[in-house]
């Protein structure tokens, strides 16, 4: 099937409207490649803190306060946004804000933890709202029965700007290492090219992508917030009538962690475990890029064909199967091995959750029930690092158990796949609303 293949797509829904849809997961996924796993991670515990006594579990510190705020404030946007039809709105303002966040980050120097602290925050927390909204126009895009393939589209086509905004930095690190500079004059550099390729590939889901939505109503001029609570408070009463998206939310809260603590410290294990220099752990992180589009790309379609949750659970042994390799390898090559499992693991695991709550979602209230998603994933993103941080802390920072006990998520959010029926699911999303 040719990419963006009419047939995947709904009535009135153009293969440009899709691609400009896709230009985001392009323009957001340097930040989570640069930022979060690749370079400033690394940068935050080996310069800005590096006078800290535990300066991982203090990055881990600081993800988990932005993901608590993002978990508190994600489905009351969602909510506000499906009765305002505002999803496109919210999503130009939280790509601005974490445009601007990024750029605040070549401000940080050696010893600037709070001014790095709080730029990451800022950052994360828009970085992951714009997350949940352009999720929420899939369903809207895509065919019931092609919700696999298209996420896996735009997955894809994200891990290529990932790939795009790392090879910038890489080239740019090898010119500045060849010119003197060290990394407290460099990585500052790389946080502006990250903000302004975030920047410019935006623009065209924000001048093409259509909202299609429409103000909902019962919600009084200046009662929009009220209503909002009111409408996400009606939805957690519902979750027997949406058993199988509770089902997915709490099997999604678990993966989730274990996923995170991968984005948030793979570059620290690298350097830390392996002894990875820094032009090489950027070279790892733009090859498992490479396996992790091939795995969003492929698997999306594999997942419309055998079923929604046989492909999540063939993708959360992947998870385990890398998480023992990388606390077992004792050599690069073995390494390399559990870097690419990752890398597949990743693109399919994340491509197949967002697709499932398309799934699952009413289609008048996508973008709320993509924010309880948020919700899910961000307590995930609290809990897995957080762990993974008091793992270090009582065995002496111990990188392999930490990732050991990581595999646990994995594990546990296999079992819970077995209480998702997906057919049942679906027709509770077809079903006329009860409220």
């Amino acid at each position: 099937m040719p990419l963006f293949d009419p047939e995947a797509l709904n009535p009135g829904v153009t293969r440009g409207e899709v691609a400009a849809w896709a230009c985001y997961d392009f323009a957001n996924s340097g930040y989570t490649t640069v930022v979060l796993t690749a370079v400033f991670n690394a940068y935050f515990v080996g310069v800005v803190a590096a006078g800290m006594s535990h300066p991982t579990t203090v990055w881990t510190w600081v993800l988990a306060v932005s993901n608590a705020l993002v978990m508190v404030a994600m489905p009351l946007i969602g909510a506000y946004a499906d009765l305002r039809a505002r999803k496109k709105w919210l999503l130009a303002l939280s790509t601005g804000g974490c445009v601007a966040s990024t750029a605040a980050l070549a401000l940080a120097g050696p010893g600037d933890v709070v001014t790095a602290s709080l730029a990451i925050i800022v950052s994360n927390f828009f970085f992951m709202t714009g997350v949940a909204l352009i999720a929420a126009f899939l369903p809207e895009l895509a065919r019931p029965d092609a919700l696999g393939r298209v996420s896996g589209w735009g997955w894809s086509f994200g891990y290529v700007g990932g790939l795009i905004a790392l090879g910038l930095c890489l080239g740019y690190v090898v010119w500045a290492r060849g010119q003197g500079a060290t990394a407290e004059q460099f990585v500052p550099i790389t946080m502006l090219i990250v903000a302004g390729v975030f920047a410019l590939a935006a623009i065209p889901t924000l001048l093409i992508m259509k909202e299609r939505a429409q103000p909902q109503a019962g919600a009084a001029v200046g009662g929009y917030v009220v209503a909002s609570l009111r409408r996400l408070w009606h939805t957690l009463r519902e979750a027997r009538r949406y058993r199988d998206f509770a089902a997915l939310l709490a099997c999604g809260a678990f993966y989730q962690a274990g996923v995170t603590v991968v984005i948030a410290l793979a570059a620290i294990y690298a350097q830390d475990v392996m002894k990875f220099g820094f032009e090489q752990t950027m070279l790892l992180v733009l090859i498992v890029n490479v396996t992790a589009a091939i795995g969003a790309f492929g698997f999306g379609y594999v997942q419309d064909a055998i079923g929604h949750r046989r492909a999540l659970a063939l993708t959360l042994l992947a998870w385990l199967a890398m998480t023992w390799v990388a606390a077992v390898a004792t050599t690069e090559a073995m390494f390399w091995v559990a870097a690419n499992l990752a890398g597949l693991a990743m693109g399919s695991s994340q491509s197949a959750g967002r697709a499932l709550v398309g799934l699952f979602a009413p289609s008048h209230r996508l973008a709320e029930f993509y924010g309880l998603w948020t919700l899910a994933t961000q307590l995930a993103a609290i809990v897995g690092p957080l762990t993974y941080g008091a793992v270090m802390l009582a065995t002496g920072n111990e990188h392999r158990q930490a990732i050991l006990v990581t595999g646990g998520f994995f594990a546990v959010g296999l079992l819970l796949i077995a209480a998702m029926n997906i057919e049942r699911g679906r027709q509770a999303a077809l079903a006329p609303d009860q409220a």
